[in-house]
């Protein structure tokens, strides 16, 4: 039998029965993370490019032993240009200055004039995961992290990437992006550091042993938080948001820029929702993806039915990843709420335990929703929008053809789904989309019966593509020698 546990002189039986609770609870996150809790932080919001830019830019032109730049996407403009000057000023000076960009994130956005200037200057520039012949499928995974560590004394988790749609284009009357980081001091960035070399090393050799000799950092808070830092296949952040979401029991208020969430997340959500807890959403009204608008519209209802209040930004683009729950636990960084971001790229978040925090992020999240328009069920149970319709407001609808083509095909999917498999009860709702999941079941059935070739080709070449892949890869293994 195990001893019971002695409380310490003076402590109520309620404070360590709270102090219990939070163990295991800590505990459960760290597991679910993959990242411990680590204390004595001070953590700052820093809100929108006219906070953010200006921290960064001072912290590199203070660097004396090294720069460490990861961002999925870096603009050849104006304002990359500015960020391109101060890290090659750095280097000129001895200071190692390490950049790693995102191949996809960057393709159309970075010329090569541009890199070949940094790296003419002496800084270490990677390209992470180019396109491959031998890699089919390899471009799924992206590097999609934004952060930034100098010498080992101050980092920055964030959302946001770095060129002018944040800062914002006066002459195209684009306002500047809303978006989301903290800057960070304390012994947490010694995690943000790691989680740079680990995917520095996922794109060539890794940092070299003295990459980051310099002091540990010293306590500089009162904050405890962790440093979740996701790779491919490792979904991290997905199950500490899924477990966040459980336990919450007051509010769970999110932003986020490319909402799709899928079955388990949703259920989540909605299951807290019809528990009381108070779970609101906040999306761009207007998106630079706008296929991912009219998906994250696709998944609208299923939220609404269970209670759960969904807005939508009337800026020119709200692109912050956080979450705030019960005043106690929050997140800022790069994942979004989609299965790219938990299953398929290397993301980088803070997630912060701190009520003094938690209480900003609140304030920040209220005066957001001043700026928004909240969506609800009208009438006939279609989703509304302030305006003017038969329910007294707008109908919310999706974008262009393909958008709504795309949107229709998800609904049509699950219900199809879960018809075949029996996996859930089918609501009367969904008959429409049993119907046309038929009819369209039928008409790729004929299209194919007719013209088998196009069926045939697509898939003999993609087959061939990968045949060779593979026939590469196993004789370039062959070659290589065997240990000992």
């Amino acid at each position: 039998m195990k001893a019971a546990t002695r409380l310490p002189a003076g402590m109520p039986a309620g404070a360590a029965s709270t102090a219990g609770l939070r163990e295991i609870a800590d505990q459960a996150f760290s597991r679910a993370a993959g990242a411990p809790l680590v204390e004595g932080n001070d953590v700052q919001l820093l809100l929108d490019a006219a906070r953010n830019y200006p921290a960064w830019l001072d912290a590199i032109r203070g660097a004396g032993h090294h720069v460490h730049l990861e961002n999925y996407i870096i603009h050849d403009d104006a304002t990359g240009r500015r960020f391109a000057d101060a890290l090659l000023e750095r280097a000129a000076a001895g200071v190692r200055v390490r950049v790693l960009y995102d191949w996809l994130g960057c393709l159309g956005r970075a010329s090569r004039r541009f890199w070949q200037r940094l790296r003419a200057g002496g800084v270490e520039v990677r390209c992470f995961n180019p396109l491959r012949l031998d890699r089919p499928l390899g471009w799924l995974s992206r590097d999609h992290r934004k952060m930034l560590a100098v010498d080992g004394r101050v980092a920055f988790v964030t959302g946001l990437c770095i060129g002018r749609p944040w800062e914002g284009i006066p002459e195209k009357g684009r306002e500047p992006w809303r978006d989301t980081g903290i800057g960070l001091r304390g012994p947490a960035v010694r995690d943000v550091e790691a989680a740079f070399a680990g995917v520095w090393a996922m794109a060539g050799p890794p940092l070299p042993d003295d990459a980051l000799d310099v002091p540990v950092p010293e306590r500089a808070g009162e904050v405890s938080m962790r440093v979740v830092a996701s790779v491919p296949a490792t979904s991290g952040m997905l199950r500490l948001d899924l477990l966040v979401t459980a336990l919450a029991r007051r509010r769970v208020w999110l932003s986020d820029a490319y909402y799709a969430g899928f079955a388990a997340y949703v259920q989540t959500l909605r299951a807290a929702a019809r528990d009381g807890v108070d779970v609101r959403l906040l999306v761009p009204g207007a998106s630079d993806l706008p296929l991912v608008k009219t998906l994250s519209r696709a998944g609208y209802r299923a939220l609404l039915e269970a209670g759960v209040r969904i807005y939508e930004w009337n800026g020119t683009m709200l692109h912050a990843k956080t979450a705030v729950v019960d005043g106690r636990w929050t997140r800022v960084g790069s994942t979004n709420l989609n299965i790219s971001s938990w299953l398929g790229n290397c993301e980088l978040d803070a997630v912060i335990e701190d009520e003094a925090f938690a209480r900003t992020m609140e304030e920040a999240y209220r005066r957001d929703l001043e700026n928004a328009t909240e969506i609800v069920l009208g009438r006939r149970r279609r989703m509304c929008a302030p305006g003017g319709d038969g329910c007294g407001r707008r109908a919310v609808r999706g974008g262009g053809g393909v958008s709504r083509t795309a949107a229709g095909a998800i609904r049509i999917g699950n219900a199809i789904g879960a018809a075949f498999a029996d996996r859930r009860a089918l609501e009367a709702i969904e008959s429409r989309t049993m119907v046309l999941g038929g009819l369209l079941l039928l008409a790729l059935a004929a299209g194919f019966a007719l013209f088998p070739r196009l069926v045939a080709y697509p898939l003999a070449a993609a087959g061939a593509w990968i045949a060779v892949t593979l026939l590469v890869r196993g004789l370039r293994l062959r070659r290589r020698p065997r240990p000992k």
